[in-house]
């Protein structure tokens, strides 16, 4: 007779077709019943929190939720970082663990239902009757509100008869994820036009792109109305890629942008946001647009996310792109012309390194340009967080929004890099996999450097900036004159220790050393293993975001 945990397992794969995790005595039967008796697919990571990142980093490559399962006590409250930030990311995932008996809690148990809410995750709990049913509203409620969502099965239920599995309805399987589109009231009606007539009038219009114009499938419509008025465009970090005509694109907006680009979107008397949060970052910490640009946002938040907007719509980003377009039509509004004869190539360009530091290290942008030039072409770039993350974002594009994931900085976390790899590879199984981490975050998830390399194989490579130092810690506190021993790191070998787990390790002291990634290219992914780059930058070269950052 089927068990509740097989009741979990068959409708779960009903609707996720991968789960990351690590086994223990909470989620072993779950387990078991998965890999015996359905089609889903199972990820061994090797730390709790890397099944969280990696089935969050699933859902930011392809739009697809996954699942994520620990033991419960210490295995779930591993997870609770990467589950804050899937929180703050609103990543729909669900996470099954195990929890404490229904006859009360053992001695080591927590409150694991206090501890997720605490962090913004609700927790829906199985009995021995209901598991297929309440699988499915775990589902339901990751998918409706774009959250985490964690699934408790208590541990003397685990393995108790359910009877027959019905055919639990709900979301088709592995259903691809989209916004709510709220209805566009008078309100929004009234703010829509205000938006078409400052587009009619404007003489310098820019458009901004979110990650959310992304999900909302708003590329298309954004071109248009680009073209439409004649606007510059630009986005956040997580809206790389999404305008598709460079001639008129200024990139990413905020401290990752180039300086003669974020003086031309300065420049703009009309500026409209579709899909992105305006955080300080994007918004240069109040100072991307001048005093008198007139700002307007449509996102799906409740209100406007920054004081200086002046006009909010909520609404899904291309249902509200298309109405201000067929408006402009309608108008005849023509479109403006401060766009023509400038080169924004140019503008885009970021200032070349030096080749080497003051301290005699590597260039950390002289590095960042000429790896741009060698990554394979048809590649997912996976962050974890730092101060290193200025370089691989101002000098690597993307193809796309879904092809740049920054798992761990909704939540300003590090360490989540390693684990993002495996979540990456398995939602883009054709795309090479490049990891951008520093050395103290690379250390914290070094664990998970394991299940990169077994699962990308010769898709995958990580490059670590590796400065022998906290450099967000150093270039904030170290100026402010505090000891600077805490925010030091001793010199660590990644690519000795890659070597050991059995992918290529270089360490990189020049430019002439980074051939070694053209040779792995040019190898073909068949041919070759999981490549790290170990590079020994300068901490002298500090990145203007984070310049940015230190002056306020």
């Amino acid at each position: 007779m089927p068990t509740v945990s097989a009741h979990v397992a068959h409708t779960l794969a009903r609707h996720i077709d991968t789960v990351f995790g690590v086994m223990g005595n909470g989620n072993a039967y779950f387990l078991d019943a998965l890999g015996r008796e359905t089609a889903a697919g199972f990820v061994a990571v090797r730390h709790e929190a890397a099944g969280v990142v990696a089935a969050d980093a699933h859902f930011r490559a392809c739009g697809r939720p996954a699942a994520a399962t620990a033991t419960y006590g210490a295995g779930f409250t591993n997870t609770l970082t990467a589950l804050a930030e899937a929180v703050q990311a609103r990543t729909p995932l669900v996470l099954i663990v195990g929890d404490e008996p229904t006859s009360g809690s053992r001695p080591w148990g927590v409150d694991q239902i206090a501890l997720a809410a605490a962090v913004g995750a609700r927790t829906y709990t199985v009995g021995h009757r209901d598991a297929a049913a309440t699988v499915v509203i775990a589902i339901e409620h990751a998918l409706t509100y774009r959250l985490p969502v964690v699934l408790g099965i208590p541990y003397d239920v685990a393995t108790r008869e359910a009877g027959p599995i019905p055919d639990a309805a709900g979301p088709e399987a592995a259903p691809q994820v989209t916004p709510e589109r709220p209805p566009l009231d008078a309100y929004a009606d009234a703010v829509i036009e205000q938006i078409v007539g400052a587009l009619s009038d404007a003489e310098r219009p820019v458009l901004l792109g979110g990650r959310g114009a992304w999900l909302a499938g708003a590329g298309d419509a954004l071109d248009d109305l680009a073209a439409l008025t004649g606007a510059l465009t630009t986005t956040s970090a997580l809206g790389r890629g999404l305008f598709s005509d460079p001639s008129r694109d200024l990139g990413v907006a905020g401290g990752f942008g180039a300086p003669g680009a974020m003086q031309l979107a300065r420049e703009a008397d009309v500026a409209v946001i579709f899909g992105a949060g305006l955080n300080q970052f994007t918004m240069r910490f109040g100072e991307l647009f001048a005093p008198g640009t007139r700002v307007f946002q449509v996102d799906l938040a409740p209100t406007a996310t920054h004081p200086h907007v002046g006009g909010y719509v909520r609404g899904d980003a291309a249902d509200v792109a298309r109405e201000i377009a067929r408006r402009l039509r309608t108008r005849g509004s023509s479109p403006s012309t401060w766009g023509n004869g400038l080169d924004l190539a140019a503008a885009r360009r970021h200032p070349g390194g030096q080749g080497q530091g003051p301290d005699g290290r590597l260039d950390p942008r002289t590095a960042a340009a000429r790896l741009a030039e060698l990554l394979p072409a048809d590649r997912v770039v996976v962050h974890d967080g730092g101060h290193f993350m200025g370089w691989s974002n101002m000098y690597w594009p993307v193809a796309s929004p879904d092809r740049m994931i920054m798992v761990g900085t909704a939540y300003q976390s590090i360490g989540l890099g390693f684990p993002s790899i495996p979540g990456a590879a398995v939602a883009s199984p054709d795309a090479a996999i490049v990891l951008s981490t520093g050395d103290g975050g690379g250390l914290m998830a070094l664990s998970d450097l394991e299940t990169a390399i077994r699962v990308a194989g010769g898709r995958g490579m990580a490059v670590v900036w590796n400065d022998a130092q906290y450099g967000a810690e150093v270039l904030n506190y170290g100026l402010k004159g505090l000891h600077p021993d805490p925010m030091l790191i001793p010199q660590v070998d990644f690519a000795a220790v890659a070597r050991g787990f059995g992918a290529e390790g270089v360490v990189v002291e020049t430019v002439a050393d980074l051939q070694a990634l053209a040779s792995w290219v040019a190898r073909g992914a068949d041919d070759r293993g999981f490549l790290l780059l170990d590079l020994r930058v300068s901490a002298a070269v500090v990145a203007p975001f984070w310049e940015e950052i230190a002056s306020r």
